[in-house]
């Protein structure tokens, strides 16, 4: 049965229904899901019942499965995958984490736009994320999670702003990115096991042929240019990125699972009631090769 595909916002976004993700999919659907992917860069499944085992085995039809920051620092771990990162702000007992819990602290820095990764020398392409629980809303949000549609945002910026972005290199740090909420209470050996990567900051998505803005939390400078001047352009760049124009905010329910390309978006969670458990679980599958070696 073909997919029913309805866009969810004039640039980004689509809600794709006919789909049961718990069986296996045909490769005719993966390339139509695909091509949904490089069209619309957020894809919405309604009302889907999978297991993290499931999860784990759609989501390597895309792609080399990440093992995260979390995953691989080894432990006790809350869910069995290693491929299956805890969206959540539970413990390892499936109990709400304390206000001052590092790893809820570390996980703050999901509410500032990012792309996922981007401080990996190779960096990924696209998450997945299943909702199991979702919790009541706070007075600055319902924990939605916001998307920026980047090659929009790239669009509408004048010929002389894209001729002079245009090469230009970006150093990507994670320790930047946390240190911006005021967390930098990393492990010994973190650091060392993730230093700064650089990515082009200008791509061209090689499955819809467009130019996007590659930008993140995670950009700490512009290469070659003094250090207040390029965050400053990237800061501008930012802000230019995440219009309402440019987004698409997604309210979840149980049972949603989201697909967004990295490689064309950016995204940040939003506040949500921490005294109530909020259980979200995600694959992301990994690039193949550096943005520096992308041709422009």
């Amino acid at each position: 049965m073909a997919i029913a595909v309805t866009p969810l916002h004039e640039h980004i976004g689509a809600e794709i229904a006919g789909l049961d993700l718990s069986r296996p999919l045909t490769p005719a659907t993966v390339k139509e899901l695909w091509q949904a992917i490089d069209r619309y860069a957020v894809l919405v499944f309604h009302d889907q019942q999978i297991t993290d085992e499931q999860l784990r085995d759609f989501a390597g039809r895309f792609g080399e499965l990440e093992i995260g920051r979390s995953a691989a620092a080894g432990g006790r771990r809350r869910l069995a995958f290693p491929e299956i990162g805890d969206i959540s702000n539970l413990d390892e007992d499936s109990q709400v984490r304390a206000r001052d819990d590092r790893r809820r602290l570390d996980s703050l820095g999901n509410r500032l736009w990012h792309t996922d990764a981007s401080y990996m020398p190779v960096p990924v392409v696209l998450g997945m994320l299943f909702a199991v629980t979702v919790p009541p809303p706070s007075p600055f949000g319902a924990g939605e999670t916001e998307f920026a549609d980047m090659r929009a945002a790239y669009d509408a910026l004048t010929d002389a702003q894209k001729q002079a972005i245009e090469g230009l290199v970006v150093e990507h740090d994670v320790f930047w990115s946390r240190g911006q909420i005021g967390f930098t209470e990393f492990a010994p050996g973190e650091r060392e096991k993730y230093p700064p990567s650089r990515q082009r900051l200008v791509r061209r998505h090689p499955g819809s042929g467009r130019k996007t803005l590659y930008l993140s939390a995670h950009a700490s400078h512009i290469v070659g240019m003094p250090r207040p001047e390029g965050r400053l352009l990237l800061n501008d760049l930012t802000e230019h990125a995440i219009q309402r124009q440019f987004v698409y905010s997604h309210t979840w329910r149980p049972g949603d699972l989201v697909i967004w390309d990295n490689r064309d978006t950016m995204h940040r969670g939003r506040p949500h009631d921490e005294m109530q458990p909020r259980d979200l679980r995600r694959a992301t599958t990994l690039d193949v090769g550096s943005t520096l070696d992308e041709a422009a």
